[in-house]
């Protein structure tokens, strides 16, 4: 291989920041020696040791020598780029100084020679490449050898110098093959250590986003309840709309009692039954689990905090499945009586020798089997839900066609007002399924008004929530509202707080709403109305 390719080569990115501080302590040790041979020289006890074949030469090369050091000391202080043509150079310099003052103090007697074994071993670390290190101590031994033998010519040493000359040699060479071996072994331990600390790095780098991005919730909690890690499904949970980073460092009970006195219960008995938890009046339930981190004074905790909506919502499905299943195989059954039924009260009520009185009971019986005949249908689309059909609706124009269509329906007079003040407002639903759901809900409406006011009253007004990227549809009625004890039922089937109801129409609306990946829920307005709120998350806007 071409040595110049060899020497111009940088050193690898790894091996620069090391090769830095080593030579750092190279340079260090290089300007303590230069100063030490310095005052060899001018101390009366050593003074006989140096110098004594050349004064000249030694003071010379040993200035030049320090002056070096001096040089390599400053540029220590810059952003420079160390590479292996500028060590090369660095030891070839300390391997003419060394020789040339051991020329200047009698040869290999003057013990100097010896200096070469550590500027041969600083190099057999430094210069990754082999070639490079070996061919330095090679030109150690040369140059010994060659000043050896050029003051044999000169008659100041005999011919037995030679030998210690060669052993000397022979040091230099065992010492650089050592160092070398053992700087490699090192090097690929550090490259192995420094992929796997790479590879530890990454793992938990996966891990924490695998953390981050689990439907699960995780908290990482100490023994007196404060919560020291969450994961951000945790902080959906538990406090939505806030940010992550200040949520840490809380109490459990800031989120809620409840989860707070599981939490104590566990700790305090070892034993947990789980049970559902709502940590604000419209956030979704959740349950928890807790598991000890591992046993020690500490007694950190992990809290598993999962949505219970999922786990009763397919408790729900189940149900209306067999709902649904009994419903298809009695259908027959029920509507031939039923149809019977509601075919003799309307003869009865055309009968002219019928008494008032009796007239009234044909009436109810009509009403009730007209009721029964509606449980029966709302049950039956239930349960044979299909799949929605989303197109892209425009709100401003097909709500007030949707209304008044609606209005040409009703066998009474009503008041709806329309109120969207966004023209380009489009939505992705399901425009039947989004018919029915406002059918129910304005059904609902009016006869809540008309209840409290005696007026057919209901307004629609639509809304945009930035943060969360939702389009709001507020059906509001003039009605008393519902109470806070019955908000919780309002969606289960077959509830009603009014005798004409079927108690399924609200319980359909949630389900269209929740197929069509839409939200509906009881609030107030603004304005304190009672109000049905239909939310379309961010996948329908």
């Amino acid at each position: 291989m071409n040595p110049a390719a060899i020497l111009s080569r940088p050193l690898a990115s790894n091996a620069t920041q090391q090769n830095v501080v080593l030579f750092r302590i190279y340079v260090g040790y290089r300007s303590l020696l230069s100063v030490v041979l310095l005052i060899m020289l001018v101390s009366p006890n050593t003074r006989q040791l140096v110098g004594a074949l050349n004064p000249s030469l030694y003071v010379i090369v040993a200035l030049l020598y320090l002056g070096t050091s001096a040089l390599l000391l400053g540029s220590l202080a810059g952003t420079w780029r160390y590479n292996q043509r500028m060590l090369f150079a660095v030891f070839l310099v300390d391997i003419a100084a060394i020789v040339l003052m051991s020329d200047a103090s009698g040869g290999v007697s003057s013990g100097l020679p010896v200096l070469l074994v550590i500027t041969v071993a600083a190099s057999a670390v430094m210069i990754p490449n082999r070639t490079l290190a070996t061919l330095i101590a090679a030109l150690s031994v040369l140059a010994i050898l060659a000043d050896s033998a050029w003051l044999i010519l000169r008659g100041v040493l005999d011919i037995n110098a030679l030998f210690p000359a060669g052993l000397l040699g022979v040091l230099i060479f065992g010492v650089s093959l050592m160092v070398q071996f053992i700087a490699s072994r090192l090097g690929r331990a550090e490259e192995l250590a420094r992929i796997r600390a790479s590879d530890l790095y990454n793992l938990q780098r996966l891990n924490e986003q695998i953390v981050q991005h689990m439907q699960t919730g995780i908290l990482l909690v100490n023994d007196r309840g404060r919560v020291r890690v969450m994961n951000q499904a945790a902080s959906q949970l538990l406090s939505p709309g806030y940010p992550i980073l200040t949520e840490q460092g809380r109490q459990l009970a800031d989120y809620s009692e409840e989860l707070a006195r599981q939490f104590e219960q566990w700790r305090d008995t070892g034993l947990h039954r789980a049970q559902p938890i709502r940590v604000a009046e419209q956030a979704p339930q959740v349950i928890a689990h807790f598991r000890e981190l591992q046993p020690g004074a500490e007694r950190e905790t992990l809290v598993f905090v999962e949505d219970y909506s999922p786990v009763t919502q397919y408790a729900q499905s189940l149900k209306l499945t067999s709902l649904g299943r009994l419903t298809a195989s009695i259908a027959h059954e029920i509507r031939n009586p039923l149809g019977a039924i509601s075919h003799a009260a309307q003869l009865l009520q055309e009968s002219p020798a019928l008494a008032v009185a009796d007239r009234r009971l044909a009436d109810i019986i009509q009403q009730h089997s007209m009721r029964v005949n509606q449980t029966v249908e709302s049950v039956m689309q239930i349960s044979r839900r299909e799949p929605p059909r989303p197109e892209y609706i425009l709100l401003p124009e097909w709500l007030p066609e949707f209304v008044n269509r609606y209005l040409d329906t009703l066998k009474q007079e009503a008041e709806i007002t329309v109120d969207c003040s966004y023209r380009d407002l489009l939505v992705e639903f399901d425009p039947e399924n989004l018919r029915r759901i406002l059918s129910n809900l304005l059904d609902n409406a009016l006869r809540h008004s008309k209840m409290a006011t005696g007026r057919d009253v209901a307004r629609i007004e639509v809304m945009l929530e930035f943060s969360k990227h939702q389009c709001l549809v507020d059906v509001i009625d003039q009605g008393e509202g519902v109470t806070s004890k019955d908000q919780s039922k309002l969606f289960e089937p077959f509830y009603t707080t009014v005798q004409e109801g079927s108690g399924m129409g609200l319980f359909l609306c949630k389900e269209l709403c929740e197929i069509n990946h839409a939200d509906l829920h009881y609030c107030r307005s603004s304005q304190g109305e009672s109000c049905f709120r239909l939310s379309l998350n961010q996948r329908a806007l």
